[in-house]
């Protein structure tokens, strides 16, 4: 008599909170874009295309030259007067802008955007610094031939380095929707990168390698590859998953 009026009343355990599986979760990760369709696309064509011109004109300006113009005095002759004498420091100074810490921050990013199943990304990270240093030393820096002390200098490839991985950051950690506690520590992640790209520049341009403008041209090689990168990674990814859908 009890079961029965148990039965009638129709007393149910209230159900728990539904859960996505795992595997589900890991797979749209994996589909997300570099760069969201909207702003961040437009953002990213207007910048390649600024970084394209930016280059051009700065090669073209100085192209075959041997001396730094009125601006690369004003700002190269105070780091040279100041730091000229302390080779041992500046050597300390350009090294954020060497191989070892572009291949440790490249593979270090890679690895953190595989465990999130973000492929795309991981592509980005492992090759974003190699093609924009390349750019510089088999096509740009033959083509313009500025040279500081019979050294083609322009663009600057220690710069190009460091800011590749500065625009990597930004794309894989700070651009992506986060909670504002992950947005802070984020933040000051790249504060830190930031700090690092000026401490190269002071470096290469103490040490007489480079005058500013090669400095400026170098970071605009970057920031162009890095969104050119991005542009093209998400086409071939929408073309895949197409054909996919298609096949």
């Amino acid at each position: 008599m009890r079961r029965a009026a148990w039965r009638q009343v129709g007393a149910r355990p209230l159900p728990g909170p539904r859960r996505l599986p795992r595997h589900r979760s890991l797979r749209g990760s994996a589909s997300l874009p570099l760069l969201r369709p909207g702003p961040e696309r437009r953002w990213a064509w207007l910048l390649l295309g600024a970084c394209v011109i930016l280059v051009l004109a700065i090669g073209a300006t100085f192209a075959h030259q041997t001396t730094a113009d009125g601006l690369d005095r004003v700002i190269d002759d105070p780091v040279i007067n100041w730091l000229g004498r302390d080779r041992a420091l500046l050597g300390w100074l350009q090294f954020p802008g060497t191989q070892v810490p572009a291949v440790v921050l490249s593979l270090a990013m890679a690895i953190l955007a595989l465990a999130r199943r973000r492929h795309a990304a991981a592509v980005l990270a492992l090759i974003a610094d190699l093609v924009a240093t390349q750019l510089d030393e088999w096509l740009l820096k033959p083509l313009f031939d500025r040279t500081y002390l019979g050294a083609i200098s322009y663009p600057s490839g220690h710069t190009t380095s460091v800011v590749s991985i500065v625009a990597v950051y930004v794309v894989l950690f700070v651009l992506p929707p986060q909670d504002s506690r992950a947005r802070a520590w984020r933040l000051c992640g790249l504060a830190v990168l930031l700090a690092l790209t000026v401490i190269t520049v002071i470096g290469v341009i103490g040490l007489r390698w480079h005058y500013f403008t090669d400095t400026v041209g170098g970071a605009a090689v970057a920031v162009g590859t890095v969104c050119g990168l991005c542009l093209a990674i998400d086409a071939s990814a929408r073309r895949l998953r197409a054909a996919r859908a298609s096949a």
